[in-house]
């Protein structure tokens, strides 16, 4: 069946039209939906993480089954300015409340946030700063790959990821991912496999200065392979 989709604000700003048109396939629901929207219309893919469904002027569940009668739409965040990436390599200081309000949702029952800090002694070494550097697109790619791998484990959650780079000062954040599920056991789990993988495949590096001297560090969990660094591997 063909259906059309009304978008509105930002939606409809990349897309530059008010609403879109789908061929669906018999019993399609809001998640397979969403999904299709993203491969075909793929200006609007980066939105989509944060947008809800309705259905003859109701919130849709992701597992409701669209009928070829049904009223469809696509709404963004209702307030706020540009929505923040999910996704992002940043210079500038990271907050975790900004990650959780990406990945809150209706659905969710948990929300678990990791936060990577820079300590000040490692192996009884003192750490004056930490100097991250990350091969920028490939990261973001490698980070929404994660989380791809994630909603396959563990459907309906939702998954942000931010690093920074530059030098940063002890204390100082490093890392945040923000994992959203249903129950605090999936987000416990999920946001493990989260930060692991992230270690595994996505290209950041960092300089640990020290007082007497500086290192290179990549991946922390052996010789660095990501093509054997498979999913499901973790641990």
């Amino acid at each position: 069946m063909t259906t059309t989709i009304l978008l509105f604000a930002g939606l409809a700003e990349r897309a530059n039209v008010r609403e879109i048109q789908l061929t669906l396939p018999e019993n399609t629901n809001v998640r397979d939906l969403l999904q299709l929207v993203g491969e075909q219309y793929p200006a609007l893919s980066p939105l989509l993480g944060s947008c809800f469904v309705s259905i003859n002027h109701e919130y849709a569940t992701p597992d409701r089954v669209i009928q070829p009668d049904d009223e469809i739409a696509l709404l963004p965040p209702v307030s706020g300015g540009e929505e923040e990436p999910r996704f992002a390599i940043t210079r500038e200081p990271l907050h975790a409340d900004k990650l959780i309000r990406l990945v809150s949702n209706p659905h969710a029952g948990a929300i678990l946030t990791f936060v990577g800090t820079v300590r000040e002694f490692t192996h009884g070494q003192r750490t004056v700063y930490l100097s991250y550097e990350a091969y920028e697109p490939m990261a973001v790619e490698k980070m929404k790959q994660v989380a791809a791998e994630i909603e396959e484990r563990w459907p309906d959650a939702e998954v942000a990821m931010h690093h920074r780079i530059g030098d940063l000062a002890v204390e100082e954040i490093a890392v945040v991912v923000a994992v959203a599920t249903a129950h605090r056991n999936e987000s416990f789990e999920a946001g493990r496999y989260a930060i692991e993988r992230l270690k595994q495949i996505v290209p950041i590096w960092k300089k640990e200065m020290w007082e007497d001297g500086s290192e290179w560090k990549g991946h922390q969990q052996g010789p660095w392979n990501p093509l054997e660094m498979t999913e499901g591997k973790v641990e």
